[in-house]
């Protein structure tokens, strides 16, 4: 039994201003009276009205007329005489998802009522029993009304015609049943729910009609909902029960009260329906709920959280802002939203279920780590460009994404990593999230929710059937400014202090936060198979509710050891999109967390143009020990060169201002684009330094959208100056020379996996470290420019990797950065073996790698010379003269 102590009451207001206007609601068809089924009017009170729920006394017609107030009616229609009218128990369990109120009266008594659905109506069945009446006047009338919610009226505009403008009470007498205990039946037609019943009792004093009222124990009217229920406060979001209901749920620790709005399209500002959700029925905790069993015309729904307190400041958000729930799962975009200042437009929530896919046949390919060759995308700019050749309606979204898997297979990946795809600020781009679990539309094919959502389920079973993983970036710390979560329960979901150094910062570690984001990545895994997550700014996860650092953050550590998502990649990338850096931080892991390698980036890139340590280089090449040799492994570094926030792998080769200090480029000798030879050579010598560089470092290699054919951004760091990938560039010399160099590279990888595809560290006896004479290699001196090193086989493992009885030798790496050419004494290679060479960065295309390799000849037994010329990198390998 539900139990609702005090009923809603309604707080009077100006209904000129901003009111809403109720859907068209009819009266009651009957109501029931011991054997005489009555209708119309029986008494109306003149002096005493039901206003807004509350009785307001002694209101004159004029002040009627002024307030223009919309009313209820009985509709005056001829109804046959009922055979029996007592609610009996046999007719109340008749009722179809029937619902029990039970309330006291402020002088004693019980008011129970039942309300559920019978033949395609709604009845409403009240008993008040134990009530303490006079006996001489022991009779009792009902006075009642229905509403929606206090922006709206008790009664709509049809039925003001029908009504004398002095009368606003419809009352119906009961049927006593015993002293003191009285019945009465109403229904009502099923299409004009959801709403209020409210009413009070009224018992004759004397025989001049004059009146006591009756209300509840509070002091307020009775108020029982029809048309809708309590609900339940899970799952949160929208849910469809087997039964056909359809449940509403959403968390707000701090509003004073919540309204659900719905909408039967999204050309209004204003919705066609709102409803107030009464605290002591529709609120389970800090869980706000409620459930319909059709919404029939309406197709969208959003919240407005009253009361709710602004991030950061003491006064309390805009009661007129429509909020969307942040668990739906389709969204649209409506109208503009004039409550929320820079926003465009506002979002709501879709009233469906979510479209079924056929996943049959579809498997996660479940790469280990140390296999992955990943390439980052945008998913709008990577086919938005004509030269992708795509239709209108596929170029950009997830089907265009997927009419390029030949693409990828040339180059050799295996992953993809798709920049944030959530709904998101379109002004401030995909890292200031406005939603958490849908698909940004315009995505789709037809910039609609659904469109999107299929065709990215689509896409993700295509990648998997050609064996690649789908990896989503997402950011988790922070939203957009306006139209995220702001006005639900900004307190909760939000840093209010200040202390996180940015605005709308999200307080991941609060619990109905961490429940989110972490209902959130399951839900990309199970709705959409997703392979994997790369979590941006990854470094304010670790903050506390005060913004303090925490040594074992809850949020982590239930993703690290989650069932579901830790089987996942699980990637943290301290990148900040505010101010576009890197922090670098000791990251808790669990031996779970991978991480974005930003000292590999840092350290190769000062090394090939001829500044930093030898010693920093060697630790990245051999999977950055310094940071993941605690309990972890090369395979959780993800190394890269460039990422889609800074200088592209050209622009780093080409320019180098003071502007750009931070990004360690160089521009070769001359500033911008050039046509001195010298430097366009030593230009593209660079850029297949960086490729080299990265794909024969341990760890797992991360290749950045257009960096394979010289995409560039005129020199500028910024996010927003990233051009569409262009697919003419691919067919020109440098874009045809780079792919091929790529794909050999990847190629190579697989190949000898056993080097260069490591879960764990090589053993210190696997590595030998050369200078250019076989000396040891000045490891502290800043001058020293050159770096080799011998990585040794295992025969056995080198069989095994290579699926075959073939036994690949061991692969000899070089690196000089120096301005001059150096003459490198290879090491002696393995019993009946020889050197070949398969990579020199220096010699022209098609000539600087090949798969079969090229000989190095002799100078004397055993020794063999190789010239390296500056600014290069070369790689040998030791084959039997039978391979």
């Amino acid at each position: 039994m539900a139990m609702l102590p005090p009923s809603l009451t309604i707080r009077p207001q100006c209904l000129n201003c901003g009111a809403i206007k109720s859907s068209n609601l009819k009266a009651p068809t009957q109501y029931i009276c011991g054997q005489k089924v009555m209708h119309g009017l029986e008494k109306m009170d003149i002096d005493r009205n039901i206003f807004h729920g509350k009785v307001v006394q002694n209101v004159n017609k004029k002040s009627y007329q002024n307030l223009s107030l919309k009313v209820f009616a009985t509709s005056r229609i001829s109804i046959d005489q009922s055979a029996e009218g007592l609610a009996t128990s046999t007719e109340i369990g008749e009722l179809e998802k029937a619902s029990t109120y039970l309330f006291r009266t402020e002088i004693g008594g019980l008011v129970k009522v039942f309300v559920g659905k019978k033949h395609n109506k709604y009845a409403v069945y009240i008993e008040v029993s134990s009530l303490q009446l006079s006996e001489t006047n022991n009779k009792l009338v009902l006075s009642w009304g229905v509403y929606r919610s206090d922006s709206s009226c008790l009664m709509p505009d049809e039925f003001q015609s029908s009504l004398d403008a002095n009368t606003r009470t419809t009352e119906a007498p009961f049927t006593q049943k015993s002293f003191g205990s009285f019945v009465l039946n109403l229904e009502f037609e099923a299409k004009q729910t959801p709403f209020y019943f409210s009413f009070l009792l009224r018992s004759p004093l004397d025989a001049d009609s004059n009146f006591s009222e009756i209300r509840s124990h509070r002091k307020t009217n009775f108020c029982v909902p029809v048309g809708f229920a309590s609900g339940h406060p899970t799952p949160l979001g929208l849910s469809f029960s087997r039964d056909g209901s359809i449940n509403f749920a959403i968390f707000s620790r701090n509003a004073e009260s919540v309204v659900l709005c719905l909408y039967d399209d999204t050309t209004t500002d204003k919705p066609a329906l709102e409803i107030d959700l009464d605290p002591y029925v529709n609120r389970s905790g800090d869980i706000w709920h409620a459930s319909m069993e059709t919404t029939w015309t309406f197709v969208h729904y959003g919240y407005r959280c009253k009361g709710a307190i602004l991030q950061g400041k003491g006064d309390k958000y805009d009661a007129g802002h429509v909020i969307l729930d942040p668990y739906t799962k389709i969204i649209v975009k409506s109208i503009p939203d004039h409550h929320v200042s820079g926003l465009l437009s506002k979002y709501l929530g879709r009233l469906c279920k979510e479209p079924a896919f056929d996943w049959s046949g579809d498997a996660h390919p479940n790469l280990p780590m140390e296999k992955l060759v990943v390439y980052r995308l945008n998913v709008t700019c990577f086919t938005k460009d004509k030269s992708s050749q795509l239709p209108n309606d596929v170029a950009g979204t997830f089907f265009g994404l997927a009419e390029k898997l030949h693409h990828f297979k040339n180059l050799g990946v295996n992953a993809v990593l798709l920049e944030p795809i959530v709904t998101f600020d379109e002004q401030k781009g995909p890292y200031f999230p406005c939603h958490f679990f849908s698909p940004m539309n315009l995505y789709g094919p037809s910039a609609g929710p659904v469109s999107a959502i299929n065709s990215m389920k689509e896409m993700v079973k295509r990648m998997h059937a050609n064996g690649i993983e789908v990896l989503l970036e997402v950011v988790f710390t922070h939203t957009a400014e306006g139209g995220a979560l702001q006005g639900i329960d900004d307190s909760s979901y939000y840093h209010v202090n200040g202390d996180s150094g940015t605005k709308d910062s999200l307080n991941c570690n609060y619990p109905i936060v961490q429940q989110m984001i972490v209902d959130s990545l399951r839900y990309w895994v199970t709705e959409f198979h997703v392979d994997g997550f790369c979590f941006i700014n990854a470094s304010s996860l670790l903050q506390g509710f005060h913004g303090e650092y925490l040594s074992r953050p809850p949020l982590v550590e239930t993703i690290a050891f989650d069932p579901l998502l830790s089987k996942t990649k699980i990637i943290a990338d301290c990148w900040d999109p505010h101010d576009m850096l890197a922090e670098e931080i000791h990251f808790p892991h669990w031996k779970r967390w991978a991480e974005m390698n930003t000292k590999f980036c840092n350290d190769v890139r000062s090394f090939l143009r001829g500044d930093g340590l030898l010693s920093n280089l060697a630790t990245r090449l051999c999977g950055s020990g310094d940071i993941f040799s605690d309990g972890r492994g090369p395979a959780f570094s993800f190394n890269f060169i460039a990422r889609n926030s800074g200088l592209p792998l050209v622009d780093l080769v080409s320019f180098s201002s003071s502007e750009l200090a931070s990004e360690l480029s160089w521009n070769c000798g001359e500033e911008g684009p050039t046509n001195k030879t010298t430097v366009l050579e030593r230009r593209l010598k660079q850029i297949r330094n960086f490729l080299f560089a990265l794909y024969v470092s341990q760890g797992v290699p991360i290749l950045n959208m257009g960096d394979e054919c010289g995409q560039s951004s005129g020199g500028s760091p910024a996010y927003g100056d990233r051009e569409p990938f262009d697919w003419n560039a691919l067919k020109t010399g440098f874009g045809i020379q780079t792919t091929q160099f790529i794909s050999f590279l990847t190629s190579l990888r697989m190949r000898r996996s056993d080097l260069l595809q490591k879960r764990n560290f090589l053993r210190e006896e696997n590595i030998d470290w050369h200078g250019s004479d076989q000396s040891p290699p000045r490891w502290e001196d800043p001058s020293s420019k050159f770096l080799a090193m011998t990585l040794k086989a295992d025969q056995v493992e080198s069989q095994m990797s290579s699926g075959s009885s073939d036994t690949w030798g061991d692969l000899f790496i070089a690196f000089n950065a120096a301005d001059h050419s150096e003459t490198v004494i290879l090491p002696p290679p393995p019993a009946e073996m020889a050197w070949l060479r398969l990579v020199d960065t220096a010699l022209p295309f098609p000539g600087f790698f090949s798969t079969d390799g090229e000989p190095v000849i002799e100078q004397m037994a055993g020794l063999v010379a190789y010239k390296m010329k500056s600014y290069s990198c070369a790689l040998f390998e030791a084959r039997s003269p039978s391979e």
